[in-house]
C-alpha cells in the first residue's frame, strides 16, 4: 500500500501524459466520451491509461468494452485536485474527493448509462466479481 502511494505521488509530480496514447483511447471511446476524457487532469489521464493497460492484460476483463471504457473514465468526476487534497483524503478523508463516483455518473449517464453506473459503483465493495477485479487493478 505504501509503495503504491509513493508511486502515485511520483506520478503526480513528475510524469507527463503522452498524447500518443490518445490513438488507442480514441479506438475505445466515442467522440463524446473522449471529450470527457480529454478534460481530465494530467494525473487522472495517466492513471486511467495505465489502468486500461492492466485491463487489456486481464484475462477476464480484456474483452469487456464497458470495463475498458470504465478504466478510462471512472475518475472523470474528480476535479484537478491538488496533491495536498489527495493526501488529505488518504489520511483523514475528503468529502469532495469521496463524492467523485457520483460526479462521474452525472457526467456519463446521458452518454453511456452502463459505464456511468459502473463509474458510480467503482468503489463499492461487493458490487460484482468483475468490479472486484477492476478494483484490484485500480489499486495497483
Amino acid at each position: 500500500m505504501i509503495l503504491s502511494r509513493v508511486k502515485q505521488v511520483y506520478t503526480y509530480l513528475f510524469c507527463k501524459y503522452d498524447e500518443k496514447n490518445n490513438l488507442l483511447v480514441k479506438e475505445i471511446l466515442t467522440s463524446e466520451e473522449f471529450e470527457i476524457f480529454n478534460k481530465m487532469s494530467r494525473y487522472e489521464k495517466i492513471h486511467s491509461f495505465n489502468l486500461l493497460k492492466l485491463i487489456l492484460k486481464n484475462e477476464i476483463l480484456r474483452n469487456n468494452k464497458d470495463y475498458q471504457k470504465l478504466a478510462l473514465l471512472h475518475d472523470c468526476g474528480k476535479k484537478n485536485f491538488s496533491l495536498f487534497k489527495r493526501i488529505k483524503k488518504v489520511l483523514v478523508g475528503d468529502k469532495e474527493l469521496e463524492n467523485h463516483p457520483n460526479l462521474s455518473y452525472e457526467k456519463l449517464k446521458n452518454i453511456n448509462l452502463n459505464v456511468g453506473i459502473l463509474a458510480k459503483h467503482h468503489h463499492d465493495k461487493y458490487y460484482d466479481e468483475n468490479m472486484k477485479i477492476f478494483q484490484q487493478l485500480d489499486d495497483k
